[in-house]
């Protein structure tokens, strides 16, 4: 048998490290531009609407709070927020987040062993079925130990895990600390290796964002007693783990979290070396990954939004096939354009009906392929979308139709909603990530050796 003469190898670089291209860039300002004149376009139906204002205000708070302000922050924050590391994590949407107060020698399984012998459970992943879970359980006061908590960014990418301790029996009061493993040969300001650093800080209650205006937990403004309550854990679990701190490390950018939290910190920077021990976790291992390969959220809805405009070309396709007479008999009608014959009318209709089953077609071909992760299929989405978007601005704004619920207002917040989910950093870094060429294997003089 032949040994392998050809290991694997990333064909795209770390998305982190990937700048923004100018296709990138433009996608993610006409989608903050987009979703602002949607806002609007809300606000000037919501008088139209009568007793359904009521419902109206829900529609524009979610809009505003999970699209809009998010959209317009990471703009923003691009612009004026240092892409270095400053002692704090930061939120999806570019704010800066909890302060990094915490760091750490040791290998993950020692880490994983520590939390568990001191009694902090490891915290789910975000998902549907568990921010699901997380919302039932803190409005009944019910217990979750596993809940999840939301995603801080450090070196380009989410927390690797996260360790937490529940209190009074809800997921609303908890202690909570983030991991994130260090880039290989990355060391802290001054020169000093790690290869963990974490954010421990107190959720005390459940309430709306100061930036954001989103549903979140509020944490204790007091975060070096968490931050001292995760040391003193580690350290009382494991005797063998060894503290040296470093004095007013990081002192400056503390004011307030991503969801304006007042922060009180010395800036105090304890190393905790887990060097010395054990190295077999105490319960089952969930081995940390890349973040950037689990399916994000945002890619899922851009798939399930290229879908429905799919679905709503095949509905389109139907009409022309179930309703042809009726279609024929509007292109025949005086003032419907140029005059035309019959057949011409009906092959007109015909030929519609095939290039809307077409586009049906690829627009499925094309969700699937975002649902995978593929950056030219998620660009290809965005473009299609913006060009909608484009012609539907220059023809509001030109004297055309105006924008109703009745007409263009559903296509017209379908493709923003694509539009912003697909741009979204997390979407990208996603598509960006670093994949590996399949192994490609030839028979060779009786063995098997890659090619």
């Amino acid at each position: 048998m032949a040994a392998m003469t050809k290991e694997a190898v990333e064909v795209t670089a770390p998305a982190g490290t990937v700048p923004y291209s100018r296709l990138d860039t433009m996608f993610f300002v006409v989608g903050g531009v987009s979703a602002v004149w949607l806002t609007s376009l809300l606000v000037q139906l919501s008088f139209q609407w009568g007793w359904a204002q009521v419902w109206f205000l829900f529609i524009f708070w979610g809009l505003l709070a999970y699209l809009v302000l998010p959209r317009l922050h990471r703009i923003l924050t691009r612009l004026y927020v240092p892409d270095y590391f400053i002692g704090r994590a930061r939120t999806s949407d570019g704010l800066l987040g909890d302060p990094v107060n915490v760091a750490l020698l040791g290998s993950e399984p020692q880490v994983h062993r520590v939390m568990q012998t001191a009694g902090w459970t490891l915290a789910d992943d975000v998902t549907l079925a568990s921010s699901r879970r997380i919302v039932t359980s803190t409005l009944l006061r019910r217990s979750y130990l596993e809940a999840p908590v939301s995603p801080l960014f450090l070196f380009g990418r989410q927390q690797d895990f996260a360790y937490q301790q529940e209190v009074d029996g809800t997921p609303g009061k908890r202690h909570h600390v983030r991991f994130w493993r260090c880039p290989p040969g990355w060391m802290l300001p001054g020169g000093l290796a790690v290869d963990w650093l974490a954010a421990g800080t107190y959720d005390r209650s459940v309430g709306l964002s100061l930036f954001t205006l989103q549903i979140t937990h509020k944490i204790d403004e007091h975060t070096d007693v968490e931050r001292d309550h995760v040391v003193a854990a580690i350290t009382g679990a494991d005797p063998g783990a060894e503290v040296r701190v470093i004095r007013d490390f990081s002192t400056g950018y503390h004011a307030r979290n991503g969801g304006g939290d007042t922060i009180i910190t010395d800036g105090d920077l304890p190393i905790v070396d887990l060097r010395n021990t054990a190295g077999v976790p105490a319960e089952s291992d969930r081995s940390a990954t890349d973040s950037r390969n689990k399916r994000p959220a945002p890619t899922i809805v851009g798939a399930v939004l290229v879908g429905a405009r799919a679905a709503a070309a095949v509905l389109l396709a139907l009409s022309l096939v179930l309703l042809r007479d009726a279609h024929v008999s509007s292109l025949l009608q005086p003032g419907a354009g140029p005059a035309v014959t019959e057949a011409q009318a009906e092959a007109a209709v015909t030929i519609a009906t095939v290039m809307v089953l077409l586009f049906a077609l690829v627009e499925v071909l094309l969700a699937w392929f975002v649902f995978l992760g593929r950056n030219w299929a998620r660009t290809v989405a965005m473009a299609l979308s913006t060009a909608a978007i484009g012609l539907q601005a220059f023809d509001v704004f030109h004297g055309g139709p105006d924008i109703t619920l009745q007409s263009n207002l559903p296509g017209l917040a379908l493709d923003i909603l694509l539009l912003l989910a697909l741009s979204s950093k997390r979407s990208r870094d996603y598509a960006l990530r670093p994949r590996k060429e399949p192994k490609r294997y030839s028979s060779r003089a009786g063995g098997r050796t890659a090619n």
